[in-house]
C-alpha cells in the first residue's frame, strides 16, 4: 500500500533515503562517547591542580593521547550530526538553513582539527 498523494508522485517526492543512516550515526557516536569520555576523564582529573608539566608528561603518553584524539573526533561528528537535524527541523528558509548547515559544518570540523593538533603536538612534545 502507497500512501503518498497523487501530487508527491508527479513530483517523485518522498523520503531522501538517508534518515536511518543519520538515525544510527547519532547513535553510534552517542554510545563511542560513554567510554570515550571515561576514559578520557579519569587521567584529565587526575592533573587537575597539577602543574603545567606533569599534564604534558600524561598527555605525551601515547595511549591517553589517542583516547584524547579520538574523545575529540567522536565528540565533535556528534555535535555536527546533532546541529545539523536542528537546524533542518527548525530554520525554515533554504538560503539561511543551508548558510547555517556549512557554518556549523566547517565550526566543528575547524575546532576539531585545533584539538588533534593541539593533542599531537602535545603527544610529540612540540
Amino acid at each position: 500500500m502507497d500512501f503518498k498523494t497523487d501530487k508527491s508522485r508527479v513530483l517523485g517526492l518522498g523520503t531522501a533515503k538517508e534518515g536511518v543512516e543519520h538515525w544510527w550515526g547519532q547513535r553510534v557516536t552517542s554510545v563511542a562517547l560513554i567510554p570515550l569520555l571515561i576514559l578520557f576523564l579519569f587521567p584529565f582529573a587526575g592533573q587537575l591542580g597539577a602543574g603545567h608539566a606533569a599534564v604534558l608528561a600524561t598527555y605525551a603518553h601515547p595511549l591517553h593521547a589517542i583516547i584524547a584524539i579520538l574523545t575529540i573526533g567522536v565528540t565533535f561528528l556528534h555535535l555536527k550530526q546533532g546541529l545539523q537535524v536542528v537546524i533542518e527541523d527548525y530554520v525554515p528558509q533554504t538560503g539561511i538553513r543551508v548558510a547555517a548547515l556549512l557554518a556549523t559544518t566547517l565550526l566543528c570540523w575547524l575546532f576539531g582539527l585545533t584539538g588533534v593538533f593541539a593533542v599531537i603536538k602535545i603527544a610529540l612534545g612540540a
